[in-house]
């Protein structure tokens, strides 16, 4: 489990999350949506310990974040970063054994687990024949399954997604956020996921925390907190929600495009 008990965070004299409280369960997939500079990335950071805290409390599992080591803060919660470009001569099973650091002796010498949980992270992500290529060779849907790879290499029960979909394409988006959805439940992960595509969030999330300047002003399931209300005044155009004729999750569409010329 992870809670955020009154998070702050502030650049210089500036507050940039302000007493932000939430719990992810086990099993459960908490999307962050809100406008750009609303606080999503801060969150992320916060929350794995690269930003430190004005006030409030990181716990997972019952452990405050803060007073672990780095190699503690490792075996708990895992990163996956916002897609990009991956440089250097690293074969995708070197770069997947990067998440295996925290576990490794002080001379970094693999261990048979060591081993054995990145073939498994390899396997789950449908990247066992890219094991021996390398990097810079895959392409960016390729390198973000990497990226979310070394991530559950780590084995840890809390996992962070920062953007995980941006620059892919519609089918690379729906494959990956599939796989967190799947691992999420088979692994009972407590999933922290900023995105920024509002139908996505209805379809692969459980909960829904939008974030505004700082603030979290709305946090529930994609019914409770994707409305026409909410989302129009948070984003400062109109914004129609329908339900889906399958599944009655919420259909989000920008008012021009529903009703063009109006």
């Amino acid at each position: 489990m992870l809670t955020l008990a009154s998070l702050r965070v502030a650049y210089g004299k500036k507050i940039v999350l302000k007493d932000v409280s939430l719990v992810v369960a086990p099993g459960e997939i908490l999307a962050l949506i809100g406008p750009n500079g609303a606080g999503k990335t801060t969150l992320i950071r916060a929350v794995s310990g690269t930003l430190p805290l004005e006030a409030g409390q990181v716990q997972v599992k019952g452990r405050d974040v803060a007073n672990l080591t780095v190699a503690q803060r490792a075996r708990l919660l895992a990163v996956v970063p916002q897609a990009r470009q991956m440089g250097g001569a690293y074969s995708v099973q070197q770069a997947v054994m990067m998440g295996r650091t925290a576990y490794m002796g002080w001379l970094g010498q693999e261990s048979e687990a060591d081993r054995s949980a990145v073939q498994l992270a390899l396997q789950q992500t449908h990247l066992e024949d890219f094991a021996e290529r390398s990097i810079a060779q895959l392409s960016g849907g390729e390198q973000q399954r990497v990226l979310l790879a070394r991530a559950l290499a780590q084995a840890t029960p809390v996992l962070l997604l920062d953007e995980p979909t941006n620059h892919l394409d519609l089918q690379h988006q729906a494959n990956l956020l599939s796989l967190v959805k799947k691992l999420t439940k088979e692994k009972q992960l407590a999933v922290v996921m900023a995105i920024h595509d509002l139908n996505l969030v209805s379809f692969f999330a459980d909960k829904v925390g939008l974030l505004i300047n700082g603030e979290l002003k709305y946090f529930g399931t994609p019914q409770k907190v994707l409305q026409a209300e909410y989302l129009s005044e948070t984003y400062q155009t109109p914004i129609d929600v329908i339900e889906h004729p399958v599944t009655g999750a919420p259909m989000i569409f920008p008012r021009d495009i529903l009703n063009p010329g109006e």
